[in-house]
């Protein structure tokens, strides 16, 4: 079997918006938010940062750079679920039929315009296949959740156990190849 390849997950700090479908939604991250994943982040040893494009991902992760003088390479595979029509909007605003057909089948009934969860997991596993050992990627927690479903095998009902708070780390350790595995070594809320 391959040597493994530990990953670092984390979810970026608490935005200036909150209560929100804030999928593909660019918004500032808090500073008190920035302070949370910077703190998060002193408990791995970190070889890269990778992070999704959107600022209150990009924002945390370039602050945890400047601190381990390491570089950020934004790459968008990491963004959120895309939300469509209901994308910055309070859960409380959409229609509510279609809101609870997309929680119970986000495959079958996505968010009008919107990502279908197969897509987010696409994307995430293809950017999951190519990352180095020692990587911190600052996201969101349906890319996440994209992961876990991806590495770790979990069915999307499963995934809703997890609680992903903002600047919470999940590492992980994966191995490739013909049999590939994973593992989760740590979720640090």
């Amino acid at each position: 079997m391959n040597q493994p390849v530990t990953i670092h997950l984390m979810r970026h700090g608490t935005p200036a918006l909150t209560g929100r479908l804030l999928g593909h939604t660019d918004c500032d991250v808090t500073a008190d938010g920035i302070a949370e994943c910077r703190a998060a982040a002193g408990v791995v040893g970190i070889a890269g940062i990778i992070s999704s494009d959107l600022r209150r991902a990009a924002d945390c992760a370039r602050a945890i750079g400047d601190d381990r003088q390491l570089p950020l390479w934004p790459d968008p595979r990491w963004r959120e679920l895309d939300f469509g029509a209901w994308d910055g909007h309070r859960a409380s605003e959409v229609d509510q039929g279609a809101l609870g057909a997309f929680w119970a089948d986000p495959d079958r009934d996505p968010p009008p315009g919107g990502e279908r969860w197969s897509a987010l997991t696409m994307r995430v596993g293809a950017a999951l296949a190519e990352i180095a050992d020692g990587t911190l990627v600052v996201t969101h927690a349906g890319a996440i959740r994209a992961a876990l479903a991806v590495s770790c095998g979990f069915a999307r009902d499963q995934l809703w156990a997890f609680d992903l708070p903002y600047g919470c780390l999940v590492s992980l350790r994966l191995w490739r190849g013909d049999a590939p595995a994973a593992q989760i070594v740590a979720l640090r809320p």
